[in-house]
This record gives C-alpha cells, structure tokens and sequence, in this order.
C-alpha cells in the first residue's frame, strides 16, 4: 500500500510540474536569447500590415475600415486589384501595388475568411507529405494558390518590373493563409529568376504575417535571406504543427483542441521532430514581436527580436488568453508601428550612434550562413551548407536551369511566350508508381552544387 501510495504521489507531482510549466510557458521564452531588430528591419513591417489590410477594401479612395494611420497608400499606385469573384476559388484575393516612395512593387494576399468555403478548400488540399519540391516538403494546396498566381500575375510582375528600374525591390506580403501562398511564391520566383527579367534574389522580399506552417525545415533556413516571418507574442497558427485544416476544422473548439496539440507535442523528443522532413513550419528568419511579460499586468513597450533559428523554432503552444487574438492583422500594425514609432523618438532624443547598415548587412549575412551549416550538423532532411553563389558570381556561375552538361533546360510556355507556371514547377519533381510526387533526382543535384 505504501508504494503504491509512493507512485501515486510521485505521478501527481509529475502532472503538477508540466501543468505548471505549461500554464505558465508565455510566448517571450521563445525568443529571450534572440538579438533585437534594427530599425531598418522593423520598418516595412506596419507598412506592408497596412497593405494587406487594404486588401479589404472596395476603394481606396474611399475606405471603410482605415487603421488608426490611415493606410499611407496612393489609390493612383494601385495597378490591379482581384477579389473573389475572380480568383475561381483557387486563391485568396490580392492586390499589386507600386509603392514608389520606397520603391517596391508589392504583392499583398489577405487571409482566411472564415465565411468562404473556397479557402477552406485551399486548406484540406493537403496530407502530410503529400507535395514535395525544390529537395523539401510544402504544403500542396498553398503551392497551388501561389502557381495559380504567378499564371495571372507574372507577366504584369515582369512588365512592372522592366519598367521601374533595377531600383525597386519584388516584394509578397500575406497575412495567415495570404503568408504561406506568398512565401511559395517567394520560392518559385527567387529559384526562376530568368522569367522576371534576371532579377536579382537581394531585390526580392516576402513578409509573411501571423505565418502558417508551410515548408519544410530545410526550406525554411534555406529561404531565411528572402523569406521574414513576423510572429506577435503568442500568435497559435506559427506554433501549431498541426495540418492547417485540422486547426480550422475544429475552430469552434480550438481552445480544446490547442490543449491536446499541447499536451502531445510536449513528449516528442526534440530529435524526434528534426528528423522528420515531412514535419512542416513557418518560413525563413523569424521577427518575435514581444509586448507582454509573466506575472506582469498590461501590456509594456514592445520589442522585436530576430533570429534564424533551427531547433525550437516556435515548438510550444501558448496557453493564454491571447493566443488567437495575437494572429489578427490590426494587432500586428498596431504595435509594430508602435516600436517604430518608439524607436524614432528615441533616436531624436539620444546622442548615441546607431548600428552602421553595412555592419548589420554582413552580422545578417554571418548568421544566414551560420543557420544552413547548423542545419546540416543537426542533420535536418536535405539541409545543404551552401546556398548559391554570391551576386558577383553570378554572371559567371550556371544557373538553376542548367542541367549537368551545362545546357539552359528550355522553359514550358504557353502560347505567345507566356510562361505556365503549373509546368515550370512540375520540372522540379516526377511521380513514382504510387502517384506521389518525387524530387528529381538531377534537379536535386544541381540544387547540391
């Protein structure tokens, strides 16, 4: 009887303890140890929120639900806009903006209505491991929204860009489902660079707010120098594991379900997770914004931090009350124009010289390259050391399209000499016997090299 009564007390403080690790887990422990932002970083940030939040608009001459800000856009600038009754079904509406003041043509996606049945489509198009591309696994229905994309989009995009100048910057921004479409575009693009005019891969960008988990590790920190995620402190959606449609199909009990995906993920061994390439997360370099503390009432002055990082990279569900209302848009503008707003007024006031541009350039750069070796000696899936060569190399280095013998793989077109982009990413991958799709093996090589 006493020993039993010993296990008895041994498991209660078992289940004490991790309750209470749990309960008390907030989102800042998943970035304490990361360096903060610069204010060069954090500025597009409450700018592109703003655009996407345009998105919901039928006019921008006329807005019906402004931000606080206003939206700081030029209606004029506005070159096309798509809602639902013209997108099929097949992807969230957008918008194709060119910001001439900052000089960057911006494609903004908006995020899951929850009154549409066409983007829960775009969700449950998807099993685990189902879609693999470019040596990683990706979320197949969001590859899909973004092919669908670039097929109407990519000739505006290319004309756009030839027209504006090497000055301007190719930039996708999307918020929630918009985030993972955006970011696979991202992928697309930056790995067909030719069929927008050569256009270098430091000249485009794609901000992923509130980012669904839709590529792979390896893909992940492979894509961390073109691809900011940005996370508001306990925000579920970057930290659930869980396949998209699973989460939004028990939306009306997600507190419940949050719990189970909480109590489950807290005894896979870390390893565990690693090891497995079909384990899907949110793209590339992380920006954590932090406004809230344990023990701690109110909210405090909020700070962004950044990192790329590989293991514990947003693992761990928080239970708090804010954990779906930290995933909306308006919160994410709102205090991250609040750090910059904080930021230049401290910059009038103090004296103190501030980080050199060049210096953060190469301290980003160390830590891009230090994040792929990393990945290869935490023996992540397909994680490769060396990306691709550098902008000086390029003239010089064979391209993406090139095959082993050196000789340019011709580009599938439609009629007219408009690429089909369906086709031009089915070239990375084939079907095996079972109807899977499987990463060629020569295109793997070159991606190698």
């Amino acid at each position: 009887m006493s020993v039993a009564c010993g296990l008895e007390c041994v498991f209660c403080l078992g289940c004490t303890r991790w309750a209470w690790k749990r309960l008390t887990y907030v989102g800042s422990y998943d970035s304490e140890s990361w360096p903060p932002a610069s204010d060069e970083e954090i500025e597009p940030i409450p700018r592109l929120c703003r655009a996407i939040l345009a998105v919901y608009e039928d006019d921008l001459s006329h807005p019906r639900f402004p931000p606080p800000s206003g939206y700081g856009m030029n209606p004029q600038w506005l070159l096309k806009r798509v809602p639902y009754e013209e997108t099929e079904g097949r992807c969230p509406p957008y918008l194709i903006y060119a910001d001439h003041d900052h000089r960057e043509i911006i494609l903004a996606i908006r995020g899951l209505n929850l009154s549409r049945e066409s983007d829960y489509k775009v969700l449950l198009d998807n099993r685990l491991g189902r879609q693999m591309f470019d040596g990683g696994y990706v979320h197949h229905g969001l590859l899909k929204a973004a092919t669908f994309i670039l097929n109407r989009e990519s000739e505006m995009l290319r004309r756009v860009i030839g027209e504006v100048g090497d000055e301007y910057k190719l930039v996708f921004a999307g918020h929630s489902l918009g985030s993972g479409v955006a970011a696979l575009m991202t992928v697309i693009v930056v790995n067909h660079r030719d069929q927008f005019g050569g256009i270098e891969r430091r000249r485009i960008r794609c901000y992923a707010i509130a980012p669904a988990r839709c590529m792979s590790l390896n893909l992940a920190v492979k894509y961390a120098d073109v691809i900011y995620s940005v996370v508001l402190q306990d925000d579920f959606l970057p930290r659930t594991p869980t396949p998209l449609e699973h989460i939004f199909g028990s939306i009306f009990c997600l507190p419940c379900f949050l719990f189970l995906v909480c109590l489950r993920d807290t005894f896979i061994p870390e390893s565990r997770k690693l090891n497995d390439p079909r384990r899907l997360y949110a793209p590339g370099r992380m920006y954590h914004i932090v406004e809230r503390k344990f023990c701690r009432c109110g909210r405090f002055p909020p700070e962004v931090r950044t990192a790329i990082p590989i293991e514990g990279r947003f693992e761990h569900i928080v239970l708090s009350c804010n954990t779906t209302s930290d995933h909306a848009l308006l919160w994410i503008e709102r205090e991250s124009q609040k750090i910059f707003d904080i930021r230049k007024e401290d910059a009038e006031t103090t004296t103190a010289p501030t980080q050199q541009k060049m210096e953060r350039k190469q301290t980003l750069e160390k830590e891009y390259k230090g994040a792929l070796e990393r990945a290869v000696t935490m023996n992540v899936p397909h994680a490769i050391s060396l990306l691709e060569p550098t902008e000086d190399e390029n003239d010089s280095a064979p391209s993406h399209s090139e095959n082993q013998n050196g000789n340019h793989s011709k580009t599938d077109s439609k009629p007219g000499g408009r690429t089909n982009w369906d086709e031009l990413v089915e070239k990375l991958f084939t079907r095996n016997e079972s109807g899977n799709f499987v990463l060629r093996k020569d295109i793997g090589n070159i991606e190698g090299h």
